[in-house]
């Protein structure tokens, strides 16, 4: 039967009934999709701080550290191999701990968990594992447990991760900006390699500022001059999340329509105005501690004390300031008085036992001795003048008469043969050559001119015919 017109009409009309159907629905999916999904998403980007938008995605797009992932590095190697072991990253904030951590498990495509040892337990590591073990089947990757802070882990908490990382149930990545030999236990130590990530140089922060200030969605925006970054650099110190702070902080006190030209002046400003914006007291971490350490080196007791306020004011970890304390105890007062070594070491431990706010005494007690002592740099001159004399000569031999002669064989090579005891001759003393035959009247150590080390030069020159 042939269709009338009329029929033409009714199915042409129903058909656009069934379009404007489909596309009221199409529409109404894309409304929701939009709220609901991507307007959060883009919302939340751009609430985010500069620092957290910038993270890189992948190695090509991550700054610094060439030692460890730029072309042919260790840790670039192991990632394209797609075989990683366990290790610990150790290095000051904001240098891409984390972000490295994050790039190598999307590059490795494996299951990442995270902890933060600030506000984890035992009991948060047993269930990772759990979860670890849960998710291996066979050729699955080895998942990846990445642990920030892991130098705030309790000794039981660090062991609770051993039988995990020695079995392979997942690999772990550590983050430390403290060092790993006093802060991580000798067992799991032991089970992972230390990469040590260093402060960003200037060439890093400029590529940064760069990257910010062409790639960010919001400073793309702003209509931003850098006319001058010395003060932008200096106040980072080396910190990737420091400097997008302070450009983030600087171009925020700006009208959003006017030009902004960040000057040297500029940034100082700002950051007087807003400390806490770049640093807990308002001062370059490196700044203060460097001027701490030089007023004990100048014999100022009340400069060193005045900047170990700034530092105890400032929340400074404690165990830090004790670390540069032995430090300087062995460099700049050495053998001009050996006791202040042992009063510094005492100092440390004193830091572990009690905390704060009691171990700012023991500070203050250690720097007033320290910056009130002679000094004397003898004994660090004579480690890096011999370490440039191995280094200028190599691996020379040692004289026969001092090696160890444990076997018949060695005794007939002469090993040990015309080795004099010095025990068994007037004042525990004989002359004879403990250097190499090449190395024969070479200067190492060169005694200074206090008392400690005066008396040290005439006891050595009564038994050596003033060799010293």
């Amino acid at each position: 039967m042939k269709k009338t017109p009329r029929n033409y009409e009714i199915n042409f009309v129903q058909q656009h009934k069934i379009s404007y159907f489909l596309v009221y629905i199409c529409k109404e999916y894309l409304l929701k999709c939009f709220f609901f999904f991507i307007y959060p998403y883009l919302l939340t980007r751009m609430m985010q701080p500069l620092a957290e938008r910038l993270r890189p995605k992948n190695l090509d797009d991550y700054i610094g550290q060439k030692h460890l992932v730029g072309p042919q590095a260790v840790l670039r190697k192991m990632i394209d191999s797609g075989n990683i072991s366990s290790f610990i990253l150790w290095g000051p904030p904001g240098v891409g701990k984390t972000t490295l951590a994050r790039i190598i498990s999307v590059q490795l495509e494996r299951p990442f968990y995270t902890l933060s040892a600030v506000n984890s337990g035992v009991k948060d590591v047993r269930e990772v594992i759990e979860k670890a073990k849960n998710t291996q089947f066979f050729n699955t990757k080895t998942p990846i447990l990445f642990i920030d802070e892991i130098h705030r882990f309790s000794k039981s908490q660090q062991d609770s991760l051993l039988g995990a990382v020695e079995n392979g149930t997942f690999i772990l990545i550590g983050a430390t900006t403290e060092n790993p030999s006093f802060e991580v236990i000798s067992p799991l130590l032991s089970r992972c390699q230390v990469y040590v990530l260093q402060s960003l140089e200037v060439e890093d922060l400029d590529e940064l500022l760069n990257r910010a200030l062409t790639q960010d969605i919001e400073l793309k925006k702003r209509d931003i001059k850098v006319e001058e970054k010395e003060s932008l650099f200096r106040f980072s110190g080396g910190d990737a999340r420091k400097l997008l702070n302070i450009i983030e902080l600087v171009v925020n006190a700006e009208d959003e329509d006017s030009e902004i030209v960040i000057t040297n002046e500029k940034v100082t400003e700002r950051l007087q105005q807003n400390p806490m914006a770049y640093d807990k007291d308002g001062e370059m971490h490196y700044d203060i501690i460097s001027a701490f350490i030089k007023s004990i080196r100048g014999s100022d007791p009340e400069g060193a004390v005045y900047w170990l306020a700034r530092m105890v004011a400032g929340g400074e970890d404690p165990k830090f300031i004790a670390r540069r304390l032995l430090i300087s105890a062995s460099e700049d007062i050495g053998l001009a008085n050996p006791n202040a070594l042992l009063l510094a070491n005492a100092c440390f431990e004193t830091v572990h036992k009690l905390g704060w706010p009691e171990s700012r005494i023991a500070l203050s007690e250690t720097a007033i001795y320290l910056a009130s002592s002679a000094k004397s740099n003898s004994a660090y001159m004579a480690i890096n003048n011999a370490l440039a004399l191995v280094e200028e000569t190599g691996n020379l031999p040692v004289p026969l008469h001092l090696r160890n002669a444990p076997t018949k064989l060695m005794k007939q090579l002469n090993y040990g043969k015309d080795y004099k005891y010095a025990h068994d001759f007037e004042n525990n003393f004989v002359e004879q050559d403990f250097l190499p035959t090449k190395l024969k009247g070479r200067s190492i150590w060169k005694p200074q001119n206090n008392s400690s080390e005066s008396k040290l030069k005439e006891f050595l020159n009564l038994r050596w015919k003033n060799r010293f």
